[in-house]
């Protein structure tokens, strides 16, 4: 049956819309110019035909479903299924408020029919009505909120059209929407013989014609809000990966929250390094400067092929970097030496274990007195002075001839006369003017390695704040520092801090047990946006879901989570994603030993 046309006008439709098709666009102006036709004429379809189970309009088939049944108890957002359904379809929602009074009689009514069928069956000793005593049950406390106004009665309808090029397609995807709502125990009925009142109904003109409302709370219906789906994708950022929810882009700019910290938590061989580096490698394009300290010679390729500045921390070194180095500008309101009194206090407590009250006091008074000795005092005057080496605060130890000092010159006597000697008792002579620097301590013996972190993350900061620009600081096996008091505090008030500098630091750990352990991890994660968790071990998981609050098929993705696969949460969103990279990048940022290989053999042919 051929209906008319939706869009009305005073000309004849049909022909108009046959004529503009043999037109050009030139003459189509024309006419409208001249009053000839009008838009409605030219953006109408030919004819809309209406059929039991479907319409035509134009080319393209339309199907209207309606809701008639939903389950008893929903969560929030119960909708996000539909929303992200993978094909097109038109959701229309109708609320109606009703009158407060009107419902309280009708709830009366209801509630006392009610009571009498139960009374009457429990005096013949008949069994009484489950479904009865839970409608009754729900009676009464709808009831009670709207009698206290805290509740208010509402009437909702659910409809939804879905579009086809042809009618196989459509049944297709008429029985995929039906299946998908019924998974969250919502009946879905197609609107037969009431094809065009479903359509209108669903189209923007604010008119129910179907009319199949189910009555609602105020609470009831807030869950139906907001609108949200499993989106996390901007218009401006970097890409992370593909969302497994619907297939979109994940694509999101970190400096665009609160902070632009990021914590990445995943087992060894999940892919947590490789995720970081295809998101160096992609921010490196958006003018994002990064700085990253590299525990297993994992970014050197990286570092390569973006002629990046690789600083590489090994015995004999070229690389030198000294501890007491002082920020050369001072930044307001901060004293710069006491600061550093204190950081030095902390690394002397990596380097030599934990501290007497008596040794940390001598300690503070050897560092303070190493510096004064090349006149470098508070006054912040004096504090573009040559500074100290480590060699000189070692001296001062010696030279208060108490057994006390001797013991702490002889416990950093390593970094002194050792394999550190050259690296650490030197002044510094590292360049961080390129846009990627990588600081490398592969070469470092594993027990070393704390303190090496902690003094690169120490003059990685002070060039921080000496230069005000877009940074990113990857500090990669993160558990090294978290090992240690003092280098944990340092590193959670580099996280705290980093904002006001322009600066976000992503830190990358697969000991998630003794991360989420500490106070200063739980800080951490406290103050970074983002996160990235990817595949989980057993004995870690019970901890991961407690801190990010995660829900058990959440716990199952992590736990049977591929390589690359994991969960990405940004500010109070997050998405199941895959990190997926081109040919290209996969190339530089991978990590597979066979690959690598493969590639060292290429590059010698």
């Amino acid at each position: 049956m051929k209906l008319p046309l939706f869009f009305k006008s005073k000309n004849k439709p049909k022909k108009v819309v046959d004529q503009v098709g043999e037109d050009s666009r030139r003459q189509v102006m024309q006419a409208l110019a001249k009053g000839v036709v009008d838009l409605q004429d030219v953006i109408a379809p030919p004819a809309i035909e209406e059929d039991f189970n479907y319409l035509k309009i134009g080319g393209v088939y339309a199907q209207v479903l309606f809701v008639s049944g939903y389950p008893r108890y929903v969560s929030s957002n119960w909708l996000i299924p539909l929303i992200n359904f993978q094909h097109t379809i038109d959701v229309s929602m109708h609320i109606q408020p009703v009158e407060g009074r009107a419902v309280l009689d009708d709830l009366r009514r209801k509630i006392a029919e009610m009571e009498a069928e139960i009374t009457n069956n429990l005096q013949r000793g008949k069994a009484v009505d489950p479904g009865t005593q839970a409608k009754l049950e729900d009676a009464r406390s709808l009831q009670e909120q709207l009698v206290k106004g805290m509740e208010r009665f509402f009437l909702f309808g659910l409809y939804i059209t879905v579009y086809a090029q042809n009618l196989k397609e459509l049944k297709v995807v008429s029985e995929q929407v039906i299946s998908t709502l019924g998974s969250i125990m919502v009946v879905a009925k197609r609107a037969t013989l009431q094809m065009f009142d479903g359509f209108n109904t669903t189209i923007p003109i604010g008119k129910d014609i179907l009319d199949i409302k189910r009555n609602m709370d105020t609470t009831s219906l807030a869950t139906t809000f907001p609108f949200t789906s499993s989106e996390l994708s901007d218009d401006k950022g970097v890409m992370y990966g593909i969302n497994e929810h619907n297939e979109s882009l994940v694509i999101f700019d970190r400096f665009s929250l609160e902070n632009a910290n990021m914590t990445v938590f995943a087992t060894s061989g999940a892919g947590k390094s490789y995720a970081v580096k295809l998101e160096v490698l992609r921010s490196l394009l958006l003018d994002t400067s990064v700085i990253i300290i590299d525990p297993e010679d994992e970014y050197k390729l990286l570092s390569q092929v973006n002629q990046g500045n690789y600083f590489d921390f090994s015995k004999n070194s070229v690389n030198k970097i000294n501890p007491f180095d002082l920020s050369v500008n001072k930044i307001e309101d901060e004293d710069v030496l006491g600061q550093k009194v204190m950081f030095l206090h902390s690394l002397m407590e990596v380097i030599m274990g934990k501290l007497s009250p008596e040794e940390s006091a001598l300690i503070d008074r050897a560092i303070v007195r190493t510096y004064k000795s090349y006149g470098i005092t508070p006054d912040p005057t004096s504090q573009s002075k040559k500074p100290p080496l480590m060699e000189d605060l070692y001296k001062v130890l010696i030279g208060y001839e108490t057994e006390t000092g001797r013991k702490l010159g002889l416990r950093m006597e390593r970094f002194i006369k050792g394999g550190l000697a050259d690296i650490f008792n030197a002044p510094s002579n590292i360049d961080m003017s390129s846009p990627l620097t990588v600081f490398s301590i592969r070469g470092v013996e594993d027990e070393l390695r704390p303190a090496a972190m902690f003094i690169i993350l120490d003059f990685i900061w002070n060039e921080v704040r000496k230069r005000f620009k877009k940074r990113l600081l990857v500090v990669d096996e993160a558990w090294y520092l978290m090992q240690y008091a003092g280098s944990a505090r340092f590193l959670r008030s580099i996280t705290k801090r980093a904002r006001k500098y322009y600066l976000g630091v992503t830190t990358i750990t697969q000991d998630v047990e003794d991360f989420l352990g500490s106070a200063y991890g739980s800080s951490i994660i406290n103050n970074s946006a983002i996160q990235l968790l990817m595949k989980q071990s057993p004995p870690a998981i019970d901890k991961i879901a407690k801190t990010f609050y995660l829900s058990r098929g959440e716990r199952k993705l992590l736990l049977s989570a591929g390589i690359g696969e994991g969960i990405f949460f940004a500010g109070s969103n997050h998405v199941a994603i895959k990190i997926v990279a081109s040919p290209e990048e996969h190339k530089i940022i991978t990590t597979k030993p066979k690959e690598i290989l493969k590639q060292k053999q290429e590059a010698k042919q």
